[in-house]
């Protein structure tokens, strides 16, 4: 019998955090070893933000529900729901949900997604 030519991803690995915003990341370092990529399925409660941080991956967001607000080298930008976004690595961004509602997307990054490769500003 052939090896299987697909995974199906029913278990991701919830990301601790301490800032109200669920991460779920599908595939990538943390749940599968993929170090290539990072699938997450976030949720962002209203108010929430992140500090400003020059990520050396490029970031992939699609928007699923709500609006997210994101600050990119100084030109802030919010999307909705339906829209989507390339940051480039090495881009000074910040991510945040000023909003009243859940913000809720998919985020990709490649290469996978690491702490050690956010460069978060205190």
């Amino acid at each position: 019998m052939s090896k299987k030519k697909y995974t199906i991803q029913d278990n991701p690995f919830v990301v601790p955090t301490n800032d109200g915003k669920t991460i779920k990341e599908h595939f990538g370092l943390a749940s599968d070893g993929n170090s290539q990529i990072s699938i997450a399925h976030m949720k962002a409660p209203a108010g929430w933000s992140e500090p400003f941080q020059t990520p050396t991956f490029d970031e992939f967001t699609f928007i699923i529900k709500g609006k997210k607000q994101f600050i990119i080298e100084g030109e802030t930008i919010v999307l909705e729901a339906g829209q989507s976004i390339k940051i480039q690595k090495n881009t000074r961004v910040q991510y945040s949900n000023p909003f009243t509602e859940v913000c809720e997307y998919l985020a990709i990054c490649t290469p996978a997604f690491s702490m050690d490769l956010v460069n978060r500003e205190s």
